[in-house]
């Protein structure tokens, strides 16, 4: 059973403790997760739509831009900021420490606050 199809995956509790969760992501943002990984991710990524931080994509497979889901179906998509990702990987990896921190309360310890 995937993050998907488990009932129970939006109903995970993040621990901001479990620091080799983020670790484990940050190794490998686009790779195969843990079960538990893949719960967290899985609260992190769903949920109300209106606000949902997405990524763009410029050029396919070479640049990525930070966005929101607008309130309005239809309405422009407004960018975050001004960053463009040349690398998925970079991108997965700077919403996922956004989202913790939105989530969680607390900000990450400076190990993880780098670009990977």
């Amino acid at each position: 059973m995937d993050h998907t199809s488990d009932p129970n995956a939006l109903r995970y509790v993040i621990d901001p403790q479990r620091l080799d969760l983020v670790e484990e992501f940050r190794k490998s943002p686009l790779g195969v997760h843990s079960a538990e990984l893949r719960k967290m991710l899985a609260k992190m990524r769903w949920g109300k739509a209106q606000g949902r931080l997405v990524l763009i994509v410029l050029e396919a497979g070479k640049a990525w831009r930070l966005s929101r889901i607008p309130e309005r179906r239809g309405d422009p998509m407004p960018f975050v900021d001004d960053r463009i990702f040349t690398s998925l990987s970079e991108a997965e990896w700077h919403v996922f420490k956004i989202r913790w921190q939105a989530m969680t309360g607390q900000t990450l310890p400076p190990e993880y606050q780098g670009d990977l």
